[in-house]
């Protein structure tokens, strides 16, 4: 959780230069539109999942990063300002496509409510659904209008797909910095 949400503070940002990368209005809307979503309701179900667990807003602020956590959002965030707008829509979607897929295989072996409810209904519902096929159509869109930079989507695609495995391996295994 304390990971995670340093992870989405981050998240946020990239989507918020990808929103100044955009060119068209549209685009751009929906790319801020995304940053300020994370910031405001994503941020507050970690919130309330914290506080459940006595896990206040102010060490959820201050918690250092792990290094899973600081090799993963530094490297999304060099993309985002370094990298083109077709290579920011790679690396973002295993994130979005990542969360989808561990929420489904959760709701289905679920029985009954139990503490991660939230986080499954969150993630399966049907904004967050709708928020996947978002991204993954921009993807497509992206490598459709910009044949040329499909090898550097598929590195960012794939880098952020194994830094996403990792991140949740860190959880798994409540890995830290050593020493």
């Amino acid at each position: 959780m304390r990971q995670d949400y340093q992870y989405l503070l981050d998240y946020a940002r990239v989507f918020a230069v990808a929103g100044a990368k955009a060119r068209d209005e549209e685009t751009m809307t929906h790319l801020l539109g995304v940053a300020h979503e994370i910031l405001d309701d994503e941020m507050d179900l970690h919130r309330e999942f914290a506080a459940d667990y006595g896990i206040s807003r102010e060490e959820l602020e201050s918690v250092e990063k792990a290094p899973t956590c600081v090799a993963y959002t530094n490297d999304l965030l060099r993309t985002a300002h370094e990298g083109s707008l077709a290579e920011i829509s790679a690396a973002i979607y295993p994130c979005g496509q990542g969360y989808l897929d561990v929420a489904e295989h959760m709701a289905e072996i679920a029985d009954g409510e139990h503490r991660y409810t939230p986080f499954v209904e969150k993630y399966t519902s049907d904004e967050f659904r709708e928020a996947v096929a978002w991204m993954r159509e921009f993807v497509d869109r992206r490598g459709d209008r910009y044949p040329g930079e499909r090898e550097a989507m598929r590195e960012a695609f794939l880098r952020s797909a194994r830094l996403e495995y990792q991140f949740w391996e860190m959880a798994y295994r409540q890995k830290q910095w050593n020493g």
